[in-house]
């Protein structure tokens, strides 16, 4: 079977789109890939209503690795941008370093304002806001700083685990 270039680069651009944002963390032994998450809280949370704010001020910002600013955000630089600007809280910079830090937020017990962690390729991280709803907010790679549904086509069964940062 013989394959373009042409079809071979549109086939790497799909991947690459669909990848989400990864790092090279490493999921803690004892994680549940596929968690449901089951909100314990509405969206309509103080916490929530800042972080909304936060992201109307970016949404549409395009995906840059590394980002951390309205020229371009990384999953992980979006949620340390949202957490300082709407919070006044300081978190960890890389996926990595917020799952080894934060409360473990159990799959019921997950809150708007909760960091929620993705398996994406194995041992490939993307992280996210919840929102509450179904919801989270991030920054993809396909699409920068978006909204998604946690039960989406591409986002349902890949949440491993939550985080909360009091």
């Amino acid at each position: 079977m013989r394959y373009s270039f042409r079809n071979i680069l549109f086939l790497a651009f799909v991947a690459l789109a669909l990848g989400g944002c990864a790092s090279s963390g490493k999921l803690q032994s004892g994680s549940t890939p596929g968690l449901q998450t089951v909100p314990v809280e509405a969206s309509s949370s103080e916490k929530a209503q800042k972080l909304w704010q936060v992201f109307e001020r970016y949404r549409g910002t395009p995906y840059e690795y590394g980002g951390t600013s309205g020229n371009g955000f990384d999953c992980s630089g979006f949620i340390l941008t949202a957490y300082q600007e709407g919070l006044g809280k300081q978190l960890p910079r890389t996926t990595t370093q917020m799952l080894a830090s934060g409360d473990v937020v159990h799959p019921g017990e997950i809150r708007p304002g909760d960091v929620v962690f993705f398996r994406i390729g194995g041992k490939e991280q993307h992280a996210g806001i919840y929102m509450g709803g179904d919801r989270f907010i991030h920054a993809s790679t396909s699409a920068g700083v978006i909204q998604s549904s946690i039960s989406g086509y591409y986002w349902k069964g890949r949440l491993t685990e939550a985080r909360r940062f009091d």
